[in-house]
């Protein structure tokens, strides 16, 4: 497979999806900010309801393979996903 990148909007679409269904609610009502920190790497926070939740490189790899699977009809357990800080692109992913 070719790499793929998915860029940083479609990244918080899907971890708003993914915390839409953990939370029982609709995407919309999801609110994410993607971060990253040199200590603790690619984390998001997720606001639903005046709620907060942290979410760390996991779930959001987690997020991103559920979108894989559901989106993009590709199998996500036999995908490599790397998360990548880009200088012009913000958080972006790439899928090999």
């Amino acid at each position: 497979m070719e790499k793929l990148i998915i860029p940083e909007q479609n990244i918080i679409n899907a971890v708003c999806v993914y915390i839409a269904r953990q939370k029982n609610t609709i995407p919309e009502e999801v609110e994410v900010e993607l971060m990253y920190d040199d200590d603790s790497g690619f984390t998001a926070e997720a606001y639903v309801k005046g709620q907060q939740q942290f979410l760390s490189t996991l779930n959001l790899i987690e997020a991103l393979r559920m979108t894989i699977k559901e989106f993009l009809n590709l199998d996500p357990n036999s995908t490599g996903i790397e998360l990548i800080l880009d200088d012009e692109e913000g958080i972006i992913a790439a899928v090999h």
